[in-house]
């Protein structure tokens, strides 16, 4: 009985999270606020979900498999969304009025000057015919 509770208040707020990363994906501006909403919301309704799966279903079997689901969900969704938000940095997609510190500005600056440089110095090689 209480697991039963436990399980149903785990099932609502996950629906209720991945409901509210849903409506922050449509509605929010710009790339950076959408990769937030995407990712937070997302990975904390999925793993109220698996642990909802884990109380209902106290087998070995299930309960390794919600472990390495909820691992690898925690491990490659900040890694993709962080790859995501620096090319569209890179890209020029965000709304630069809503950054309070650009914190990458001289590292792209760097790089793209290390890249000019690098494709300038380049030369094609002259037919020899």
């Amino acid at each position: 009985m209480i697991a039963d509770i436990f399980s149903i208040v785990f099932m609502i707020g996950g629906a209720l999270l991945s409901l509210a990363a849903s409506i922050g994906l449509l509605r929010f501006p710009d790339l950076m606020s959408r990769l937030h909403a995407g990712s937070k919301p997302q990975i904390f309704g999925l793993l109220l979900m698996m642990l909802a799966i884990a109380i209902q279903i106290p087998q070995w079997g299930p309960i390794t498999t919600v472990f390495l689901v909820m691992t690898f969900q925690m491990m490659t969704s900040p890694i993709g969304t962080h790859m995501v938000g620096r090319a569209g940095y890179r890209t020029k997609r965000l709304r630069r009025s809503m950054l309070y510190q650009d914190e990458l500005a001289d590292a792209v600056a760097r790089a793209e000057l290390r890249d000019s440089s690098h494709r300038s110095s380049r030369t094609l090689p002259k037919d020899r015919s």
